[in-house]
């Protein structure tokens, strides 16, 4: 049936308001163009009157305090179509979190109240991974689809990289399934977004528009090792690697659906644990675990490893604290375990993988003065050297 209160104009375009049939068999409601002239055919000139006239369009994401209409703007952040029910059971929604967080569960359940009720705070970069299959990766996906609904986007690898982002641009959640963003620039431009106030966003034939972004990103990834590329300085991943169900219940999602209304009230009310002590929420130590020690090691070059052991041999040889090393030193000492590589590479290894920065001075190389044996002991001999050098420290190396 045709209602005149589906239409709106912003600016000088006018739009509809329809229901958009998702797969699922629900709907989502979307604002498409809409002709002037078509409007008059079908309620005559005088309806053009009753229209709701708006400035423009802003986004102001909030789920405890949600407004429709902001200041005579059109607020894009899209309302929920579930009302949050009483205090109840959401024993599935609670036994599949503690599956995916395990340990960190409370982190998780911390994580997940900061999204509810702090929509705008800036997260770590949630990453779930798993070689394994039937693990829960894509339903937790699924699962945060269904609370948060038209604010969320799945996207694919290529999405991502498309300079065509308006789709996106003003999530809260930004999901990528089955991620491999192996190159440097996709890493960087990830970390920058997740920290950043502010993006450009674009579509096709419209100018590009700054707006305030807000998102998270959320990576799900059958790659354990290097899905995206990262280094053992890295603060903003938060990796965890989810282990198979031991039994498999198809009508699991439906099931924790049902309960999403009395997990938010849980959601709502409920004190978060963790301090914020970052502008990230969470320290680099409460998310640290194995599995972002492996994706760091994945990342890793042969030549990488190779040097990486060596420094940390030493360090264990000579009981030093600090060592010194010119790119010519290092190259000569990969050599004589017969790995060839040039002087710009390893310094290019040293400054871009160990962020360290070479100084142009004196320093003493340390080495075992092996002729001076006594009772199958050696003693350190330190040669004195000038030239440029990068500075090691042992507690960057061994733990």
């Amino acid at each position: 049936m045709k209602d005149i209160k589906q239409y709106i104009r912003v600016g000088t375009e006018y739009l509809k308001e329809i229901n958009l049939p998702l797969i699922s068999g629900d709907s989502t409601k979307i604002y498409s163009k809409w002709n002037k002239q078509t409007i008059i055919d079908d309620f005559g000139r005088d309806a053009l009157n009753k229209i709701r006239k708006y400035e423009g369009f802003c986004i102001i994401p909030s789920h405890l305090e949600y407004k429709k209409e902001v200041n005579n703007f059109i607020n894009r952040y899209e309302p929920l179509s579930y009302e949050i029910s009483e205090n109840g059971k959401w024993e599935n929604i609670e036994l599949f979190l503690r599956h995916i967080f395990m340990e960190q569960y409370d982190i998780g359940l911390d994580y997940l109240t900061i999204l509810w009720k702090h929509p705008i705070q800036i997260l770590p970069i949630l990453c779930l991974v798993s070689s394994e299959r039937n693990t829960g990766k894509s339903t937790f996906l699924k699962l945060l689809k269904l609370i948060f609904e038209g604010n969320m986007t799945i996207n694919k690898n290529e999405d991502f990289r498309s300079r065509f982002n308006s789709d996106w641009a003003s999530k809260l959640i930004i999901a990528i399934d089955e991620v491999l963003l192996d190159k440097k620039e996709d890493s960087e431009r990830i970390k920058n977004l997740s920290t950043s106030g502010h993006y450009k966003s674009e579509s096709k034939g419209v100018d590009k528009a700054e707006i305030e972004f807000f998102g998270k990103f959320i990576l799900c990834s059958n790659n354990e090792e290097n899905f995206i590329k990262t280094d053992n300085k890295e603060i903003r991943y938060w990796v965890r690697k989810v282990e198979p169900f031991t039994t498999e219940n198809p009508n699991l999602l439906e099931m924790m659906k049902d309960e999403i209304p009395k997990f938010i009230w849980f959601l709502t009310h409920r004190e978060i644990k963790t301090k914020r002590t970052t502008r990230m929420w969470f320290t680099k130590e409460q998310i640290h675990t194995k599995a972002l020690d492996v994706l760091v090691k994945g990342n890793k070059t042969y030549t990488e490893k190779e040097l990486e052991s060596f420094i940390i041999d030493q360090f264990q040889t000579l009981e030093l604290d600090e060592l010194c090393y010119s790119a010519n030193d290092l190259v000569e000492e990969l050599n004589k375990a017969n790995i060839r590589v040039a002087k710009s590479y390893i310094t290019s290894v040293i400054t871009e993988h160990f962020k360290l920065e070479s100084k142009n001075s004196c320093y003493k190389l340390s080495r075992l003065d092996l002729s001076t044996a006594n009772n199958g002991s050696w003693s350190v001999y330190q040669e004195n050297r000038k030239g440029r050098f990068f500075t090691f420290r042992k507690e960057d190396f061994i733990k």
